[in-house]
């Protein structure tokens, strides 16, 4: 008698959340042949890469420096595309300007003689000393980055394996000892010790293990997608679509369902059951196992052992379109205040606001157009600010603040900024809290000290819940555009061999 074999169903997967991490695993998996759906809260995919538009002005809500492109890249070539028929991604030059509180400034690209030659005209006796720190920086590259950010960290024997590498790069260091290490001018080691703040870090208390930021930035550059980085997210949610991917909007998850120690999938908050083979969290960790994982179900990622984790910082944003141009201003500019180390310790320890500040400034229509009407600009400022731990009522905080920082702008970068506004939002710790359900206002998740980095942050793959994995900021390798695209990676890796998916 003949029989008629029927091909196995694909698997089901569920991705809570559509940020790079929640994109990246999904499109990974939907590429792998599983029948992925993406369940989004907000209105619009992105996630911490939202994107506002009012008044004819164009505001990435959160990510805007572009690193390590070739991890996007490979989503697009995994699944025989191409990025550029997608998106348009262009380096930026430089990197950055730094201003400092006493008028100097300093900005760096790729070019290692130009930028010795920035450092002699400041600190002459730098020089050598610089050149030994990116030769120490590329040798923390190739382990912290090449070799350990896409391979996950399930058993302590993992961190054992590695430990002898940790000891020989200093790990124990923190970034701005690393950094002072080489550099003794003061305003240079800001230069080189700023970039764990990019990811949640302060500098003073961050493994030395993220000076690896600036070799990264060193070997690939700096990027900005044309249409900013909400062009790549729409490119990436086409790419998705083209899969056979589905993505629902305005659709929260109150419920991971858990049978037999098991995710069998979830319920939304409007009550639907939606069941799946697995179930993968893009959302922040701390809120997924104390919200949507009930306690009987977690032995280790208890309320008690979450609570007890240190935060990242969180931020104080505003988006602002002005009626001129301020063509002198960069794309990206850091703007530091006269303190740096007190100023972290009062964000970071004692979580109280301080006076002054240090701010990023993000202009994209120094490099897109398209970002502001004609004749204007696009920006918005971005400030390091305590989270949600330190007890600010933000809801009656945030004007004070808010006139305070366009108020300092307007008198010492911007001129006529008050005049020329346009149009303006603002982001406070409150709106990361509720907005982006993201424990205690952080903004970054778990602050990236060595004992909550790799082995030690909760796992890619639940310890508490078979069936359930981990993409984005709180899980490993950490925050920040590169880190989330690599967690997706590893998703990728833990849920095929799970399902023993070819």
């Amino acid at each position: 008698m003949l029989t008629t074999s029927h091909p196995e169903p694909a698997p089901k997967v569920i991705v809570i959340g559509s940020g790079f991490g929640g994109l990246g695993s999904a499109i990974r998996l939907a590429t792998r042949g599983c029948d992925v759906t993406i369940l989004e809260a907000r209105d619009q995919p992105g996630g911490r890469a939202y994107t506002y538009r009012q008044d004819g002005f164009t505001f990435d809500a959160g990510p805007t420096v572009i690193t390590a492109p070739f991890l996007i890249d490979e989503l697009f070539e995994g699944a025989g595309r191409r990025t550029s028929d997608y998106v348009n991604i262009v380096p930026i030059d430089p990197f950055y300007k730094i201003e400092f509180h006493d008028g100097t400034s300093f900005d760096y690209n790729a070019d290692e003689q130009a930028t010795v030659e920035k450092i002699r005209a400041m600190a002459p006796d730098d020089v050598e000393g610089y050149q030994r720190m990116i030769r120490a920086a590329k040798a923390i590259f190739a382990k912290g980055f090449v070799e350990l950010s896409a391979k996950p960290f399930l058993k302590f024997t993992d961190m054992l394996k590695i430990a002898p590498d940790l000891i020989k790069l200093e790990s124990h260091l923190t970034v701005y000892q690393f950094a002072s290490r080489y550099v003794k001018d003061d305003r240079l080691r800001r230069v080189f010790s700023f970039h764990p703040l990019l990811v949640g870090g302060n500098p003073f208390s961050t493994t030395s293990i993220y000076a690896l930021i600036h070799h990264l930035e060193r070997e690939w550059g700096v990027h900005y997608a044309m249409g900013g980085t909400g062009a790549i997210v729409a490119a990436l949610s086409k790419l998705f679509s083209e899969l056979g991917g589905k993505t629902k909007l305005s659709t929260a998850v109150k419920t991971i369902s858990v049978e037999n120690g098991k995710a069998t999938g979830v319920i939304t908050e409007s009550g639907e059951r939606i069941e799946a083979d697995i179930v993968v969290s893009n959302a922040d960790i701390a809120s997924t196992y104390q919200k949507m994982v009930a306690p009987e179900h977690r032995r280790r990622w208890t309320n008690r052992k979450l609570n007890g984790m240190r935060y990242s910082m969180s931020l104080f944003v505003i988006y602002f379109g002005t009626r001129k141009k301020y063509d002198d201003v960069q794309h990206h500019t850091i703007l530091l205040c006269e303190r740096y180390k007190e100023l972290l310790a009062d964000i970071f320890d004692r979580k109280q606001l301080p006076e002054d500040f240090s701010m990023y400034l993000h202009r994209p229509s120094a490099t897109d157009p398209s970002m502001a009407p004609e004749g204007c600009d696009s920006f918005y400022v971005l400030i390091p600010v305590p989270n949600q731990l330190s007890g600010i009522d933000w809801a009656a905080a945030a004007k004070s603040f808010r006139d305070r920082v366009m108020n300092w702008l307007d008198q010492n970068y911007l001129p006529g900024l008050i005049e020329n506004l346009a149009t303006e939002r603002y982001f406070t710790p409150l709106d990361f809290e509720t907005t982006l359900r993201s424990h205690a206002g952080a903004a970054f998740s778990f602050e990236p000290i060595f004992t909550q980095s790799a082995w030690f942050r909760p796992h890619n793959e639940s310890e508490d819940v078979k069936n359930l994995y981990f993409a984005g900021a709180g899980t490993h390798p950490g925050a920040g555009m590169p880190g989330v695209l690599c967690s997706a990676k590893i998703v990728e890796d833990l849920v095929c061999k799970r399902l023993a998916v070819r």
